[in-house]
């Protein structure tokens, strides 16, 4: 079974009081790279066999830092660039103060039913969702075909659009995905199976990463079985 990281970009000067969305040229500042280097360093534990990421600079940077440490690590990922899993195209919106954004009516339709906005000369976030969610199912069985039947990739990309993946993964409509926290260089792993995603973990910014390198699977098992949740819980690995 492959295993998706979803690594959100590292901070920028924007990150927080401005919706930054697909502005050009927006790069990670000294904290976002300290929060790059330290991810790439725990991501080191992990033998990557992908690494692909949004066209965006502020990830293409943060990317950048998962490669390097990996070839320091010996290894040699395939890196690509993947513009189905850019940023939300937020429109008229892009680019302003979140502290004036609140104030516009369709805020709160954010927050509340995301399925039905479509930002000012934007796209929906029901596009958004449906596109990434497409493209990591997409990239995720090629993976497994191309590389490894239990390769482990990373996909850099942003808060919103990991988000909706997330939910995607869970089972939830996208009206609750608010409900999900992704931080800068946060990492959200899942595992896809013959039968449905398992979440591994989410919005991890401090664990030893090596955890999520799926355990081998038991001999009983038959090849391509789907992957099944353990009752009770299990004693770690996620599934069995």
């Amino acid at each position: 079974m492959t295993t998706v990281l979803l690594l959100r970009h590292g901070l920028t000067a924007m990150t927080g009081p401005v919706l930054a969305g697909r502005s050009p040229g927006v790069h990670l500042d000294e904290r976002g790279r300290a929060q790059a280097d330290r991810v790439a360093e725990r991501l080191a534990a992990v033998p990557l066999a992908a690494v692909v990421t949004s066209p965006l600079d502020r990830c293409v940077e943060t990317a950048r830092a998962v490669t390097k440490a990996q070839k320091a690590a010996g290894r040699k990922p395939l890196t690509r660039t993947d513009r189905r899993i850019v940023e939300c195209d937020y429109g008229d919106w892009t680019g302003k103060q979140i502290s004036s954004l609140v104030k516009e009516p369709l805020w709160r339709v954010v927050q509340s039913n995301p399925s039905a906005v479509t930002f000012p000369s934007g796209e929906s976030m029901a596009a958004m969702s449906a596109r990434a969610v497409q493209a990591v199912r997409a990239l995720d069985a090629e993976f497994s075909d191309r590389l490894s039947p239990d390769a482990i990739w990373v996909a850099c990309s942003h808060g919103d659009v990991i988000k909706s993946v997330v939910a995607d993964a869970l089972g939830i409509h996208l009206d609750l995905f608010q409900r999900i926290v992704v931080d800068p260089c946060s990492v959200t792993a899942i595992r896809y199976s013959g039968g449905r995603p398992f979440v591994i973990t989410t919005n991890d910014t401090g664990s030893d990463l090596s955890r999520v390198i799926p355990p081998p699977p038991p001999k009983r098992r038959r090849r391509n079985a789907p992957a099944e949740a353990t009752i009770g819980g299990g004693a770690g690995g996620g599934t069995v």
